[in-house]
């Protein structure tokens, strides 16, 4: 490695094996990446203890939000901080470490997509089969789904990442840096199943939703004077679902959006443009809680009375939420 007057080294004494430090952006930049780190982690862990506290909001659809957000705190409490600290520092933990922690990277994100993909199939049963959701879709299934994804989100990302588990030392080019390197067959296979398979799945799904859901529209707009007389409670049910059907939609679209960039240049060198769709992915993590706040009455109840520490009294998890 050619020595430049004033480059400062991750580990001066080993010269030329050491990486170079990352240039410095500055305090200011610092301050806001931790504040977003610690807003993601404080926001999810509100929805964790909400639906986790309160009976009423026990439902299959809110335990796969709940299993969302588990993703996204992880993201804000684990990820996010030392993702800052490589924009300003070398990492020192050893190849080991940074193995361990690209594993638990993986889990983690995995674990994100996975989780939209079972929040659109949720979507979709709901609006597009309502006769046969709640025989299908009962809260012990969902757990079971839950509890099955996570388990695959950890043994996929330690067979995707067995290589550099088994030889951490072959992944980094100098001593201070932390990367994974993929072999171009285990990327590829990454790439289709953690990105371009859910994305796919997605995008099916929520046309078939909008589909049925316009279809559904033209018919209760023609037959709404007799329909409302005689199933005001139907009525009010299935404009519930839709509503939640779009609220969700926008949290699936949001993770298109954070996720599309980072992929789309997965195969590209430009380290600058990297770190930042990186952030821009980690950001969703902290944009899906704020998005229940502005949708979803429940949470902003439910927040309250945590906040307020009025969980705390007894029989607190009765609470009329919705």
């Amino acid at each position: 490695m050619e020595m430049t007057e004033g480059v400062e080294l991750c580990f001066p004494q080993l010269l030329n094996s050491s990486c170079r430090k990352p240039q410095s952006d500055g305090m200011l930049v610092m301050i806001l990446l931790n504040f977003i780190s610690l807003l993601t982690a404080a926001l999810n862990l509100l929805i964790i203890i909400s639906i986790s506290h309160f009976r009423q909001l026990h439902s299959p659809t809110n335990l796969l939000i709940l299993s969302l957000a588990v993703s996204d705190f992880l993201v804000g409490l684990l990820l996010m901080p030392v993702e800052s600290l490589l924009t300003e520092t070398c990492w020192f933990l050893g190849d080991l470490m940074c193995s361990l922690y690209r594993v638990l990277d993986c889990i983690i994100t995995t674990s994100s997509s996975g989780n939209m993909v079972l929040i659109s199939i949720d979507r979709y049963l709901v609006i597009c089969d309502p006769l046969h959701y709640n025989n299908i879709v009962t809260l012990d299934n969902t757990k079971i789904c839950v509890c099955l994804f996570w388990i695959f989100s950890v043994l996929y990302s330690i067979f995707i990442l067995m290589d550099s588990l088994i030889n951490p030392h072959l992944q980094n080019s100098c001593y201070g840096e932390c990367v994974i390197v993929f072999h171009w067959i285990a990327g590829s296979v990454d790439l289709v199943i953690t990105i371009i398979a859910p994305i796919l799945i997605i995008i099916i799904l929520y046309m078939r939703i909008f589909v049925v859901a316009v279809s559904q529209a033209r018919a209760t707009r023609t037959h709404i004077a007799s329909v409302t007389q005689q199933h005001p409670v139907g009525i009010t049910a299935k404009k519930s679902e839709m509503k939640a059907a779009g609220t969700l939609g926008v949290v699936v679209v949001v993770f298109l959006i954070c996720l599309c960039p980072l992929y789309v240049s997965a195969f590209t060198v430009q380290s600058t443009s990297r770190i930042l769709e990186t952030w821009l992915y980690y950001s969703n993590s902290c944009l899906n809680p704020l998005i229940y706040a502005f949708f979803y009455p429940w949470f902003r109840k439910s927040m309250k009375l945590i906040v307020t520490f009025k969980i705390l009294q007894p029989d607190s998890c009765d609470m009329t939420i919705l």
